[in-house]
């Protein structure tokens, strides 16, 4: 049996550069996994199975952690089946990456179950048939992303970050819907590659292209940022939302990184 912490995600900037020819949008973000995650224990089995502690999260072929159980066992050869368990703790629709996070886990734990036979790099190029966010969970915790986000540049953890705190209300958006809306004549022009560079020299720029379109489409998700505006310096929404993160005076929210050939096995809040 192995259980293992998944962990959500934040995305610090997320800028949005057009359309490809692909359908998908070219995007460039600065992501960060966070002390905040679900809890995956694995076995061995005589079929597969998943459970989870949500009962609203469908266990079947459509979710993200059994698509990385098939295409394991797809790109390996291996003939195994394995139960897992979610205990689930990030909100989904909120832009924290719950669901590329469980598979990524799954696909880490499955070589790890096996032995290690597979390099991380392997799982990595291999996670992005099933997900554009899930490469990223291969990376140490804090990586440039861009393309769809299955490019990622791994970079050292922040020298400093300013205190964090993450607020989720009660509506979701999905990603699809917040794309759809999306107008590019919206986005910002900034140079995503001097926002990066800013978040390791102390100028911390907080923009997601991605606000408009949600606001527009929740019109009480603004009401909730600015209601949040009274208690932080600044908020702004992580990627596709409805979670947003408020800048202040008390850290809720905690980097995290790990260390070659190991998880994100930390503290669960």
């Amino acid at each position: 049996m192995l259980k293992l912490f998944s962990p959500a995600k934040i995305n610090l900037f997320l800028r949005i550069l057009g359309k490809r020819p692909d359908g998908y949008h070219e995007l460039a973000s600065l992501f960060q996994t966070i002390n905040l995650g679900d809890v995956l224990t694995f076995r061995f089995a005589n079929e597969d199975h998943l459970t989870s502690t949500d009962p609203t999260l469908p266990c079947d072929s459509s979710n993200l952690i059994l698509k990385a159980v098939q295409l394991f066992r797809r790109k390996t050869g291996l003939n195994f089946s394995v139960a897992i368990h979610l205990e689930k703790k990030i909100s989904t629709q909120a832009g924290l990456g719950g669901g590329s996070s469980n598979a990524a886990t799954t696909l880490w734990a499955l070589n790890a179950l096996q032995g290690f036979p597979y390099e991380e790099q392997e799982l990595q190029i291999w996670s992005a048939e099933i997900g554009s966010d899930i490469p990223f969970f291969f990376s140490r915790g804090t990586a440039y992303c861009t393309g769809r986000g299955e490019n990622v540049r791994n970079l050292p953890p922040f020298p400093s970050l300013p205190p964090l705190s993450l607020e989720k209300p009660q509506e979701g958006l999905s990603t699809p819907a917040i794309y759809k809306a999306l107008n590019l004549q919206e986005c910002s022009l900034e140079d995503p590659e001097k926002l990066l560079e800013g978040f390791f020299s102390g100028n911390f720029r907080y923009i997601n292209d991605l606000e408009m379109p949600a606001y527009r489409l929740c019109p009480s998700l603004l009401l909730f940022k600015k209601a949040l505006l009274k208690k932080y310096t600044h908020v702004f929404m992580t990627g596709s939302g409805t979670a947003h993160l408020g800048v202040g005076s008390q850290a809720l929210v905690h980097p995290l990184t790990r260390s070659a050939k190991a998880w994100y096995n930390d503290k669960v809040l």
